[in-house]
């Protein structure tokens, strides 16, 4: 009785963080238009997920933010994205989700791995935290120079920043957008993720 009670818990707190990607997709706080790419914080909830429900939990929220991004691919709501889906439409639900889900379930994995050598859960949560966004940028753009760097979009992109090679073409791209996602989400999750922590054990 008392797992099917903890299981009952686990899922309600699970479907409470899709909710909360959801609106915060649908109001505009998931995602912020920043050039061609989307400053995300889809990755907040996630981590917060993972870290105090686990790798599965992650799993499942990375496939929920990667659903909602490869909806805008197919119906032109992210501009890069759509693009994309114009030239690949498989590697570009790689790209949205299988990356987010990737995303999601390392995030978990990491923090198991952290929660060994933290025993009061402190730095492991906002170290943890910090991995979201970090996953998110390292898994998308790596498949984005992977499947997508010679098509002409993604070209007329390295041209207009004058890149001259894929490292310094993400590096440009992703500049301080990536580095604001990754403290704002990171630390944020962290501290929301401890706190979640602290008052389930």
């Amino acid at each position: 009785m008392k797992s099917k009670s903890s299981d009952l818990k686990t899922l309600t707190r699970l479907a409470l963080l899709v909710a909360v990607e959801l609106v915060m997709k649908a109001v505009g706080l998931g995602s912020v238009p920043v050039g061609p790419l989307y400053m995300s914080f889809l990755t907040l909830p996630i981590a917060v997920g993972a870290i105090t429900m686990g790798p599965l939990a992650g799993l499942v929220l990375g496939g929920v933010f990667g659903a909602v991004s490869f909806y805008d691919a197919v119906t032109g709501g992210s501009a890069m994205t759509g693009a994309l889906f114009q030239v690949s439409v498989l590697h570009t639900f790689i790209l949205c989700v299988v990356t987010r889900l990737l995303m999601g379930l390392c995030v978990g994995l990491v923090y198991e791995a952290l929660r060994r050598l933290d025993k009061k859960a402190g730095w492991s949560c906002i170290v943890s935290a910090m991995c979201a966004p970090l996953f998110n940028t390292l898994f998308f753009m790596g498949y984005l120079v992977l499947a997508f760097y010679n098509c002409d979009y993604v070209q007329g992109l390295v041209a207009s920043r004058g890149a001259t090679n894929p490292l310094v073409f993400v590096a440009l791209l992703v500049g301080v957008q990536g580095v604001a996602e990754f403290l704002v989400s990171g630390l944020l999750g962290g501290l929301v993720a401890r706190a979640v922590e602290r008052v389930l054990r």
